[in-house]
């Protein structure tokens, strides 16, 4: 495990997000322009979403794809559920911002899937290529959970057109879902016809958009005055209670060590883009200086420098 995690540590990938991260916590000016930023964003999901679905046309939709897809809604929406107490109990949050940092909590980080399976695809691990649309359907229902257990102080209904607007209709929802669907239509042919755009480039981008999350990250920590000890704590542990669950249930439906440490990964993953998103209209009293810096600031880093390599290395022992 010492050698994977060296491995995960020393990629080029996670070197970038360091880099990122002291440029910001040094006060430079380093950053890279928004517009720029989305765009990076965009690729990365239409390129993981598009092999993704090629992957699924070469397999075929069997028991197994359609038991982790129900698994990966369940324990998505499961979740929440033991993070909203956890954070009442040893925090002195409001029932908003504990409500908004459960959504995230449950819902799912695709920059550390991708992580993850470049992780796997460096130590020679397999995995299903289906796993992108596991990915895909834990978005949603953690948001739904929180706004169920936001109600009691929510002004009017949570459950409005805008905000299932802003759920469903996501950015990151459609392109994922939507190049995912593609490249289940288009096959490995339409995977090798556009290879040359969603395969060879995709090291390099990502290696620049951890640079920037590494910035965003920096920032929000040295920022981050309303992240209290007991809810950076909650930022680290809560991964392991999410890992533990997406452990045993990979295991219990019968993936591949590859597909278990994916499913590990997502149930250890904290959302910092679908979510915030999501909150803004949903939960505007939930203060995103808190549930931003947490995910991106605390989990995100936690992960990719230990949680990975334990997730992998737990898949590939038992």
């Amino acid at each position: 495990m010492g050698e994977l995690a060296l491995t995960n540590l020393t990629s080029p990938m996670i070197l970038f997000f360091v880099l990122g991260l002291l440029a910001a916590l040094t006060r430079s000016d380093l950053s890279i322009p928004e517009a720029i930023a989305k765009g990076l964003a965009i690729y990365l999901m239409l390129a993981i979403g598009f092999k993704g679905g090629a992957g699924v046309a070469e397999h075929g939709v069997d028991a197994t794809l359609i038991t982790a897809l129900i698994a990966g809604i369940i324990v998505s929406a499961v979740l929440p559920v033991i993070a909203f107490p956890l954070l009442t109990w040893t925090t002195r949050l409001s029932r908003m911002d504990a409500a908004a940092i459960a959504a995230c909590y449950g819902s799912i980080s695709i920059v550390t899937f991708l992580a993850a399976a470049q992780a796997l695809q460096t130590a020679g691990i397999e995995y299903e290529g289906y796993m992108v649309a596991i990915a895909a359907a834990m978005e949603t229902p953690p948001i739904m959970v929180a706004l169920w257990l936001a109600r009691d102080t929510s002004a009017g209904s949570v459950f409005d057109r805008t905000v299932l607007r802003e759920v469903f209709l996501n950015g990151s929802i459609v392109v994922l879902v939507g190049s995912f669907i593609i490249g289940w239509i288009t096959g490995t042919e339409g995977l090798e016809s556009i290879s040359a755009f969603v395969v060879d480039p995709f090291k390099g981008i990502l290696c620049l958009f951890l640079l920037d999350m590494g910035v965003i990250a920096g920032r929000g920590m040295r920022e981050g005055k309303n992240l209290s000890a007991p809810v950076v704590a909650f930022g680290i542990y809560m991964p392991l209670i999410g890992a533990t669950i997406g452990f045993f249930v990979a295991q219990l439906i019968g993936l591949s060590p590859g597909g278990v440490a994916l499913m590990t990964t997502l149930a250890a993953s904290g959302s910092y883009i679908a979510v915030p998103a999501a909150m803004r209209v949903a939960l505007p009293e939930a203060k995103p200086s808190i549930y931003l810096p947490l995910s991106l600031g605390v989990t995100f880093p936690f992960n990719l420098a230990v949680g990975i390599p334990v997730y992998i290395y737990a898949a590939a022992s038992f």
